[in-house]
């Protein structure tokens, strides 16, 4: 990870296209708060504002004081602390809401695998990640080699699979792609959706398909142990985890029983 993630995450700007405003809604589960992403040419008039956070008017203010005029707002994917204000937000900057999710869009096309949103010369692809949740996506900025994750990979520690609604085939398949245009240098570095920026892109992600294949394993070895739950799987694994997190962790063990279960069986 960046050396940023040792230090108080705060948002700020980045390369020539980006400012990050932190939303003030920090929580275990949202780290240091939603990151509000504004992407904007060098010189162009109007921004794209990604996942404008949470309904807090105090948070809006200081996006909309730094965005200037918007072409459209973008969301990674539904959760309420990146898309709670989406619709208010747009409406208050005269544009749309674009988001892979039909119900999230709004006054213009929703957004598709191998999109292109160009605003005044900024040039943004569109890439599906789901697994975190179905209709996750990340934004690939060329002109940055940047790509901006939402919560398919964070800038500290790792994510929720929330099940039922994410699947674990399904983020392995999310990693593996950013994995790929990593390595063929289409993207250099990560701007997540929580916490600070990552520099190097390749380390992090490698160490979250790590990540994944281990707890899956752990998750393997306790039901092997006499784990016949879900609860008593995240007591074994996560033991050393705050209990506060286990509802989350919960989560991501039913996805992983449900992937073990249909792609490799269990022992009994």
């Amino acid at each position: 990870m960046s050396g940023r993630a040792q230090e108080r995450w705060k948002g700020g700007e980045f390369g020539e296209r980006a400012f990050c405003v932190l939303a003030p809604n920090a929580s275990p589960m949202t780290l240091d708060g939603t990151n509000t992403w504004i992407l904007r040419e060098p010189g162009a008039h109007r921004s794209l504002v990604i996942d404008p956070g949470p309904l807090e008017a105090g948070h809006l203010d200081r996006v909309g004081q730094v965005c200037g005029p918007v072409g459209a707002v973008l969301l990674t994917h539904g959760h309420l602390d990146h898309s709670e204000s989406a619709r208010a937000f747009a409406e208050r900057m005269g544009c749309g809401v674009r988001a892979l999710d039909p119900e999230l869009a709004c006054g213009d096309e929703v957004l598709s695998d191998g999109d292109v949103v160009e605003v005044d010369g900024l040039e943004l692809r569109v890439v599906a990640t789901p697994g975190h949740t179905s209709d996750s996506l990340s934004f690939v900025l060329p002109a940055e080699h940047a790509v901006l994750t939402g919560d398919t990979v964070l800038g500290r520690g790792t994510t929720v699979v929330a099940h039922p609604d994410g699947t674990v085939g399904a983020y392995l398949e999310s990693l593996h792609r950013l994995r790929d245009l990593a390595e063929a240098r289409s993207i250099k570095r990560i701007w997540p959706g929580h916490g600070p920026v990552i520099d190097q892109a390749i380390p992090v992600l490698d160490y979250y398909i790590r990540h994944r294949a281990e707890r899956l394993d752990q998750v393997r070895a306790a039901v092997a142990a006499g784990a016949r739950d879900a609860a008593a799987v995240v007591r074994t694994v996560y033991a050393d985890v705050d209990p506060g997190l286990w509802p989350a962790a919960e989560l991501s063990v039913r996805a992983q029983l449900a992937y073990l279960a249909q792609g490799e069986g269990l022992r009994s």
